[in-house]
């Protein structure tokens, strides 16, 4: 029962999550949330400079990774010389502390990392999520069991705590950003699995679910054909809830200095290295966790949206731009 009601939750409602809906009312009724749109915009030019990175640095002239030992004062402690921590036609957005690298092209550079570790991360818990829960509704009762208790450990697991132990004993050799992405992605699907699960159970009682396994349709060609649609609106409300999520991960990680390694660029490890700067060059703070700030708040807004827009009943949560009273369709 309470596996029911987490089912439900997710899609904002007491009642058993509808099936998806079509594309065409789904659009409409994003397009009708204003808060949601603008959400939309941001990220999407979040992801165009991310993918744009290689071409907007080489329209500077810089890139993340080379020094410039001569545009800091060493004898203040490397802090970069000129206005505003450095800031010229040369380098847009100042130049980092200490080392002179160019802050403009370690922050879009580093939104390919932040926002590809959580990206490939939510497809990672999405896709285990989905099979642990459906293969636990669907099998027979001993499988049942044996992959609840195993997502129950899942979801009792620490997340942070986790990852910094299997991040610390891995050989440095392997790429980090890939290794963040499958910590984080293998840590992190026992709640979506929870919801398919009940989810599941809950289709297997409808009309046209028994009609087909009455017609001699097997149990993943009935699961392929007459569930997974039903089990969409959930599934992609809580996958877009999940990217702002695992974001926040990969940036406390990078922070605590078991995440990405220099001299990949990453939004957390920025942080980390501008802890004790934020006086002298303030920039170096502000800027990534101004994009961390943005990122999160907009694909959060996002996700909202496109739970409302999923399932039309149930309302925003953040009731920001909708322009629609509680209940309303």
């Amino acid at each position: 029962m309470s596996e029911t009601l987490l089912a439900s939750a997710a899609a904002g409602t007491d009642t058993p999550v509808p099936a998806a809906p079509g594309a065409r009312p789904f659009w409409r009724r994003l397009r009708a949330q204003r808060a949601a749109l603008v959400a939309a915009v941001v990220v999407a030019l979040l992801v165009l400079v991310a993918l744009g990175a290689p071409l907007l640095t080489t329209l500077e002239g810089q890139d993340p990774t080379t020094y410039h030992p001569s545009l800091v004062d060493s004898a203040r402690g490397g802090v970069p010389v000129g206005p505003l921590g450095g800031i010229s036609g040369d380098h847009w957005l100042g130049l980092e502390p200490q080392t002179g690298r160019d802050l403009f092209a370690r922050l879009v550079y580093g939104a390919r990392v932040s926002l590809g570790v959580a990206l490939a991360a939510t497809v990672v818990q999405t896709s285990l999520g989905v099979l642990m829960g459906a293969a636990a509704a669907l099998g027979s009762r001993w499988v049942d069991q044996v992959l609840s208790r195993l997502t129950d450990i899942i979801v009792a697991l620490p997340l942070m705590i986790m990852s910094l132990a299997l991040l610390a004993i891995v050989p440095s050799s392997f790429p980090r950003p890939l290794l963040v992405t499958l910590v984080i992605g293998l840590i992190g699907w026992g709640n979506l699995a929870k919801i398919v699960r009940a989810q599941t159970l809950t289709l297997k009682g409808l009309d046209h679910v028994s009609a087909a396994r009455l017609s001699g349709w097997g149990t993943w060609h009935i699961a392929r054909r007459e569930l997974l649609p039903g089990l969409a609106a959930p599934v992609l409300t809580y996958a877009a809830l999940l990217v702002p999520m695992n974001i926040s991960a990969e940036a406390a990680l990078s922070f605590l200095g078991v995440g990405v390694k220099p001299p990949t660029p990453s939004w957390g490890q920025m942080l980390t290295a501008a802890n004790v700067w934020y006086q002298a060059a303030p920039q170096y703070l502000l800027l990534p966790a101004g994009a961390l700030f943005v990122t999160v708040l907009a694909l959060t807004v996002l996700g909202d949206g496109v739970r409302t827009a999923l399932d039309p009943r149930a309302g925003s949560r953040l009731r920001v731009g909708t322009g629609r009273k509680e209940g309303s369709a």
